[in-house]
């Protein structure tokens, strides 16, 4: 491997002071441009690179976000990413990623790791063991050491920090009503992510849609779960003895499994069962028949939660935490008949 040039050896061989060197290097109009010339010329060829650590920690910013996704398996995630990097790159900025596996531990080491000047800032979404345990602390520590978090999707209420959400309760209310609309009279409330913040929003704006026009809540309708493999033990059974005329699922198992079980049983889809899912996923458009979702628009929430926390490390004034909603859109596919 080819040795790499450091200042001082450039500053010796051309027979300048280090200073010189670094002000050449850095475009200084102090330097002549003849002798800039030479210098930037004569550090390429020793194959020369800034020492990006000693920078850091002399001007304290690294243009380094650091980003946090529990599951690297979820396209609502990848979506989400693509958003932040695209802002990042635009603003000069790089991006290292990390995933938490939904695991605290791996949040917290993560955080721990990152917070030691490597970053300038996070963007994340909670773990799933951290919404379950309600456990919260570490993030306000980070953020009292004085690196700023901005949260996206799983959300913490009771950190102050700046947050990108999705109008979840709006979304499962639009959703539901438009089931109503169709004629639906059965509808089933499916979830396997009912530990998850998220989830409680859907459900909550489930029941608001049903009371608030005037439907009756069946307990049979309903699986709440945050077992992927309870879930599909119970929507089997559901299928078998209840016979609902429409699903509102809360995530995209959910809405994938209860579509496999309905068919399964030779159930029309749309005709004999409308199906909206949450979250707009690959496999939504690639299934028969295709399935209306809740389209979160991950691109612009990325896009929001980059710009905010860009914003917050540029600005040379204090900035109140905000939180930006997204609003969600309802695209109909064949899951469901049309209006």
């Amino acid at each position: 491997m080819k040795e790499k040039a450091t200042l001082k050896q450039i500053a010796k061989e051309l027979h300048v002071s280090v200073s010189t060197v670094s002000k050449a290097l850095n475009d200084s109009p102090e330097i002549s441009e003849p002798t800039k010339i030479k210098i930037q010329e004569f550090a390429k060829l020793k194959n020369y690179k800034p020492n990006i650590i000693g920078l850091n920690l002399k001007n304290r910013k690294t243009k380094t976000i650091g980003v946090i996704i529990p599951n690297i398996m979820n396209a609502f995630f990848a979506k989400v990413f693509s958003g932040i990097e695209k802002v990042a790159e635009a603003k000069g900025y790089n991006v290292i990623t990390c995933i938490s596996n939904e695991s605290l531990a791996k949040e917290i080491h993560t955080l721990d790791m990152l917070s030691n000047g490597t970053i300038d800032g996070f963007i994340l979404s909670v773990s799933e063991e951290a919404q379950k345990l309600n456990e919260y602390q570490h993030f306000t520590d980070v953020i009292n050491d004085g690196t700023p978090i901005v949260m996206f999707d799983r959300i913490a209420e009771r950190v102050d920090c700046d947050k990108v959400v999705v109008d979840d309760f709006d979304s499962a209310v639009h959703a539901t009503e438009h089931l109503l609309k169709l004629g639906c009279k059965k509808i089933a409330l499916l979830s396997a992510i009912d530990n998850l913040s998220v989830g409680k929003l859907r459900a909550k704006g489930y029941f608001e849609a049903l009371e608030k026009n005037g439907t009756n809540v069946s307990d049979d309708l309903i699986i709440r779960t945050d077992s992927e493999d309870d879930f599909n033990d119970k929507i089997e059974k559901l299928f078998d003895s209840e016979k609902p005329d429409g699903v509102f699922a809360l995530d995209e198992h959910a809405s994938t499994m209860a579509m496999k079980a309905a068919i399964k049983r030779g159930v029309k889809i749309p005709e004999q069962l409308s199906v909206i899912g949450f979250a707009d996923g690959i496999w939504s458009r690639r299934m028969t028949p295709s399935l209306s979702t809740i389209s979160q628009h991950g691109p612009e929430i990325g896009e929001a939660a980059a710009k905010l926390l860009i914003e917050r490390l540029e600005s040379k004034e204090e900035i109140k935490p905000i939180t930006n909603v997204i609003k969600t859109e309802l695209r109909q596919r064949d899951s469901t008949r049309k209006l």
